[in-house]
C-alpha cells in the first residue's frame, strides 16, 4: 500500500505501517482512557499507559492473524510480499492466488482461527489478573472474538468472502463464478453496513459509531469491486503469452539506447521526447541492461557530457528477463513479487520487447 513505511520483517515478512494506523491507535486509546472501567485512585497517566498498551496489543493481535494467512500462503507456494496494518486493520499483500479452492480455504481460515485462539488466551489471561488488567485481558478478548466473527462475514474481500469464493469454485470448478458471488455478496454487505450506519447515527444520535459502520461499508464496497477486477483481469491472462502483451520494440515505441550514448544525448533525444522513466541498452538488437531516469539524476548535469550510459546502466545479470512464449500471468505475478515495472522480452540475446 502506498503511504506506508516498513518497520521490519516478522518471520522474514515484511511489516509495514500505513499512515492511516495512527488515526485508530489514537481513537483506540482516547476510547480506553475515557471509558474502560477502572475502579480504585488510578490517576490519569495510568490510564493512559494502559489505553497505549491495550491499543498496542490489538494490533500486535491483528499482526497476528496477518501472519497466520501469510505463513500458510508461503507453505503453499504463494509469496508474501509484505503485511500492512492500516485503519481497518491489517492486509497480507499475497502476489499470487491460490490454485486450488482447499488452498485458498486454508489460507482463508487460518486467520479468523488465530483470532479465536488469540481471544481464548486473553480471556484466560483474565481470570489470573485483578482489575484493571483484567478488565484490560477482558477487553482484548472480546476485540479478537469480535474481529473474528467480522472476518468470517461471507462477502470478499473479508475472510469469510473467500471460503464462500472458494465453495463455490470447488462446487462447480468455476472459479470466476465463485469470485463473482464472493463478490456481489461483499458490495451487498457493504451497503447494509452503510444503510446500518446512517439508520443508526439517526435512531441513537451516535454520529461516530453510525459514521463508522458506514465508512466500514464503503470499504468493504470498494475493495469488493476493486478486487473482482483484479480476478477478472488475471482471468483474461489466462493462456496469454508474454508475445500478447509486450511492447515490440520501434523507435517510436519503444527506442533502444547504446551504452556509448551520453546522458546529455540520452536525456535530450530519448527520455524528453518519449516521456518514458526507463530505456532498455542495447548493441546491434543484443541487450546489455537498462538506463532509468533515476539514475541519470545521480550524475549532476554538469558531467551529463562526460558519463556514458554503460557507466551507470543496471547490466543485464542483475535484471529478471522474459521469452516471447512465456505465460503472461506467470510474468505478472512474478514482477508483482519482485516489486518491479518492467521486465525486457528477449528472443535469445536480441531485444524483442518489454512488459510493463
Amino acid at each position: 500500500m502506498k503511504s506506508s513505511f516498513t518497520l521490519g520483517r516478522v518471520l522474514g515478512i515484511p511489516l509495514r505501517l500505513h499512515y492511516t494506523w495512527f488515526f485508530v491507535f489514537v481513537l483506540i486509546t482516547a476510547w480506553l482512557v475515557a471509558y474502560l472501567p477502572m475502579p480504585g485512585p488510578y490517576i490519569l497517566w495510568h490510564r493512559i499507559v494502559l489505553g497505549v498498551a491495550a491499543s498496542l496489543l490489538v494490533f500486535v493481535s491483528i499482526t497476528a492473524h496477518e501472519l497466520a494467512h501469510s505463513l500458510v500462503a508461503v507453505k503453499n507456494g504463494m509469496p508474501v510480499k509484505s503485511i500492512t496494518l492500516f485503519v481497518f486493520g491489517g492486509v497480507s499483500q499475497i502476489a499470487k492466488e491460490a490454485s486450488r479452492p482447499s488452498t485458498e480455504i486454508l489460507v482463508a481460515i487460518v486467520g479468523p482461527l488465530a483470532s479465536v485462539a488469540i481471544s481464548s488466551i486473553f480471556l484466560g489471561i483474565s481470570f489470573l489478573l485483578s482489575d484493571p488488567l483484567a478488565t484490560v485481558a477482558q477487553w482484548l478478548a472480546y476485540i479478537n472474538g469480535l474481529m473474528a466473527i467480522f472476518n468470517l462475514i461471507p462477502g470478499f474481500p473479508l475472510d469469510g468472502g473467500r471460503v464462500l469464493r472458494a465453495v463455490v469454485w470447488l462446487r462447480t470448478g468455476d472459479y470466476m463464478r465463485g469470485t463473482r458471488i464472493a463478490t456481489l455478496s461483499g458490495r451487498v454487505i457493504g451497503y447494509v453496513f452503510v444503510g446500518g450506519g446512517i439508520i443508526f447515527m439517526f435512531v441513537t444520535g451516535e454520529w461516530i459509531g453510525g459514521l463508522w459502520l458506514a465508512f466500514i461499508g464503503w470499504f468493504l464496497e470498494t475493495a469488493a469491486t476493486i478486487s473482482y477486477r483484479q480476478a477478472s483481469f488475471h482471468d483474461a491472462l489466462r493462456g496469454s503469452t508474454v508475445r500478447d502483451i509486450m511492447i515490440q520494440v520501434r523507435r517510436s515505441l519503444l527506442p533502444v539506447a547504446s551504452r556509448e550514448f551520453t546522458l546529455e544525448h540520452l536525456v535530450q533525444d530519448y527520455i524528453l521526447p518519449t516521456g518514458r522513466r526507463s530505456l532498455m541498452v542495447g548493441t546491434d538488437g543484443n541487450f546489455e541492461g537498462i538506463v532509468t531516469l533515476r539514475d541519470t539524476k545521480k550524475i549532476s548535469q554538469e558531467r551529463w557530457r562526460t558519463t556514458s550510459v554503460g557507466d551507470i546502466m543496471i547490466p543485464r545479470a542483475r535484471l529478471i528477463t522474459s521469452q516471447p512464449n512465456q505465460d503472461a500471468l506467470g510474468l505478472l505475478e512474478q514482477m508483482d513479487e519482485a516489486n518491479i515495472n518492467e521486465v525486457p522480452v528477449l528472443k535469445g540475446d536480441k531485444i524483442s520487447g518489454v512488459v510493463t
